[in-house]
Parts: structure tokens; sequence; C-alpha cells
């Protein structure tokens, strides 16, 4: 009898330490990737830019987080809004064209890691008009009539895009005439947009269109009348996450991203 309760307790002992073997064995791998998701939920890739690309990089952001776990902040705006930030803790800067982007390495050559510069994806420039096109805006040619009122941003991706347009038909007499109001800023250009009703049109990014579809028509130009600007993307040297921040760009690159950027305005 005394055999039998030996081995019933030896059995029992066996599978209790087995049982327990087992679950710690599953409890480490548990607590292995809880750690692994706590290091990535607690991981912030910081991205500046300004606010025309906004719509496109933050969706994207957004997507890529859900499927890495990496959190990515994009803060977008006038510059003078997020520089001294950045430059605190900056991992990638995007702009709005490729001399905008060069603009910001000329002012702040300390920031940016000019060897990974990447290229995006171009967006073309259209006409912008109020709801409805009241003045039956159809072509550049008609930005020359008597009473239309344009609003044109010089700056911010945008400096001399009107210019370039016009220039190949000759019409850069007749536009200049009629631009009532030149601001530095696309945010600026929105504001007076908004406020001030007299303004009749905006030569910018078809872009714009997607973000002010409550106050916009969208004049599309025929393709061999367009003009593209880059979207260009670059990690800093003051970033301690390059490699998970490169990821984040190389991401920015697939098809997938792509169709938001073309969801967006771009081509």
């Amino acid at each position: 009898m005394k055999k039998i309760v030996f081995l019933a307790t030896l059995l029992l002992f066996v599978f209790t330490s087995a049982g327990m073997s087992a679950y710690a064995q599953m409890d480490g791998k548990s607590a292995s990737q809880a750690t692994l998701n706590a290091s990535h939920s607690d991981q912030v890739i910081r991205v500046y830019g300004p606010g025309g690309p906004l719509g496109p990089i933050k969706e994207a952001a957004e997507q890529f987080s859900v499927e890495t776990g990496m959190k990515v902040e994009v803060t977008a705006g006038p510059e003078g809004n997020w520089i001294g930030q950045a430059k605190q803790d900056a991992d990638i800067i995007f702009g709005g064209s490729e001399y905008m982007l060069q603009d910001f390495i000329f002012n702040h050559p300390e920031l940016i890691d000019t060897k990974s510069r990447t290229e995006l994806y171009p967006r073309a420039a259209g006409i912008l008009v109020r709801k409805g096109n009241p003045k039956k805006i159809e072509s550049l040619e008609d930005l020359t009539k008597k009473g239309v009122k344009i609003i044109d941003v010089n700056g911010a991706g945008q400096l001399g895009l009107w210019e370039d347009m016009a220039g190949r038909k000759g019409l850069i007499e007749g536009i200049s005439q009629n631009i009532t109001l030149s601001v530095k800023s696309s945010a600026e250009a929105i504001e007076r947009w908004k406020s001030n009703s007299s303004l009749d049109a905006w030569i910018t990014y078809e872009s714009w269109h997607y973000r002010l579809q409550d106050v916009t028509d969208l004049v599309e130009l025929p393709e061999e009348e367009k003009l593209y600007r880059g979207t260009p993307i670059v990690l800093t040297k003051i970033s301690d996450q390059k490699k998970e921040a490169q990821q984040f760009i190389d991401y920015l690159k697939t098809e997938k991203s792509h169709q938001i950027f073309q969801k967006w305005g771009w081509k």
C-alpha cells in the first residue's frame, strides 16, 4: 500500500513539475513578446514637414503603426511652427518640393543626413476655384480675363509655379496683372481663401483640393500643360533610431503607400 502511495506521489510530482516547466516556457515566451510589443509601443518616430503632404503621410503613418506597432508622429505646417522642436527630436524631414527641401538643407545643414535623401511621388499643379466655378474658369487663359482675382503663394513649394506654367503659353503678363494677393505659405492662402470670397482662383497643387473639397473645385489642366514637383524625404543626423525611421521611409515607397498618395492627388 505504501509503495502504491509513493508511486502515486512520485507521478504527481513529475506531472506537476513538467506542467510548471511548460508553463514557465510559455510564460517566458509571452513575457518576451510582451516586452517586444511594449518596446514598440514606447517607440515614437517623429516626422516634420510642410502642410501640403500631411494628408497622405499621416494616413500612411497610421497604417504603418498598425502593421509594425511602432508609432509615427507627423507634425506639419509652416516651418516656423515646428523647427525649434524638430531640432531637438526629429527623425525624418519631408519637403513640399525638391527645391523646398534643398532650401531647408541650406538653412539647417547640421540637421539633415543628405545621403539618405529619397524621392516619394510627384504631384501636379492645377487651378483651384470657388465651389460651382462661378467665373467659369476652365484654362490658364481664363485667368487673364478682366475681373478674375488670383491668390498666389510665393514660397512653400510653389515659388514660380504659376510663372513656369504661364510662360510656356505666353500668359505671364496677363496672369500677373490679375494676382490680387501674394502670400508666403499655403496655410495663409487657405486662411485668406476662406475669409475673402472675392478671390476667384489659386494656381497650386491639385492635392490641395482634396484637403479643401468643401470650399474649392478643381480645374485640371491638360497633361501637356501640367507641371509636376517632387515630394522628398530624408533622415536627420540627430536621430537615434535611424533603422526604424528608414523602415518607415521604405514603407512610404511601397505600392500600398503609393495608392494612399494617389488618393490624395499625387501621381
